[in-house]
C-alpha cells in the first residue's frame, strides 16, 4: 500500500501528511505523475482558491492522473480545497472547470442569518443526512453531530443528493460538508485539525484502502 499526497502547490499539505502518518508509514508527498499513477490511494489536501488549485494540477500534468485513479476505483480523500476540486465547476474569481469526478459546483456562501460571518471559521457539527448513510464510508463510527474544524468561504453543491454524506448548519444555511461516492470522499473541513473525530476519518480512510 502506498498513499500519495498530491503536491499541487497549495497550502495545508504537511498537516495532512502528519495526520496520515499517525496511522501508516506508507505516505509520500509527490507531484510526479508516475508516482501518482502507481499509488494505492490519493489525498488532495489544500487551502486557497479553486482556480489556483486547478492550475497547480494542470501545470504539473496531474489532471489526467487523478481522473484515471478515480476511474480505476482507487480511494481518494479530498480535504478543504481538495474536496472542492472533486466537483465539476468552481465560481471563485470567475468560472473554472474542476476535476468533474462528481457533478456539481462550488459557490460562495449566500447571505447568512444571525450575523454569521464569512469565512466560516471554527468548530461546527457534521450531521448524518439519513441513518446508516455513513456505514462503509470513512465516516463510519462517528456520531452524528461530531464537531469538525472549518475554514472556508465557498461551499460544496453536488448535483446528486446521494453524493451528500454529511451536512452542517451555519448562519441558517444547511450545506453539504462531506461529499462522496464509492471510494471517493471530500471533507470541506480539516479532519487532521479536528481532534479525535477528524482523526477517526483519516484512520477509516487508511483502513479502507
Amino acid at each position: 500500500m502506498k498513499i500519495v499526497v498530491v503536491d499541487y502547490g497549495v497550502g495545508n499539505i504537511h498537516s495532512a501528511i502528519k495526520g496520515l502518518k499517525r496511522f501508516t508509514d506508507n505516505v509520500v508527498l509527490s507531484e510526479d505523475p508516475a508516482e501518482i499513477r502507481a499509488a494505492s490511494a490519493l489525498v488532495l489536501p489544500g487551502q486557497g482558491a479553486f482556480k489556483t488549485g486547478m492550475e497547480g494540477l494542470r501545470v504539473r500534468g496531474l489532471l489526467e492522473e487523478v481522473k484515471q485513479a478515480a476511474a480505476a476505483g482507487k480511494p481518494i480523500l479530498g480535504i478543504c480545497l481538495g474536496a472542492q476540486l472533486l466537483l465539476a465547476k468552481g465560481f471563485e474569481f470567475g468560472e473554472h472547470e474542476g476535476l468533474g469526478l462528481l457533478p456539481g459546483k462550488v459557490a460562495h456562501f449566500p447571505a447568512l442569518q444571525d450575523g454569521a460571518k464569512i469565512p466560516h471559521m471554527g468548530w461546527n457539527a457534521i450531521e448524518e443526512p439519513t441513518p446508516g448513510k455513513w456505514k462503509g464510508t470513512a465516516l463510519e463510527g462517528l456520531r452524528s453531530g461530531a464537531e469538525m474544524y472549518f475554514v472556508h468561504s465557498y461551499i460544496l453543491q453536488p448535483t446528486d443528493p446521494a453524493h451528500v454524506l454529511a451536512t452542517t448548519l451555519y448562519g441558517g444555511l444547511r450545506f453539504p460538508s462531506v461529499i462522496g461516492k464509492g471510494n471517493m470522499i471530500g471533507c470541506q473541513f480539516h479532519p487532521e485539525k479536528s481532534g479525535e473525530g477528524g482523526l477517526r476519518i483519516i484512520r477509516n480512510f487508511v483502513e479502507l484502502i
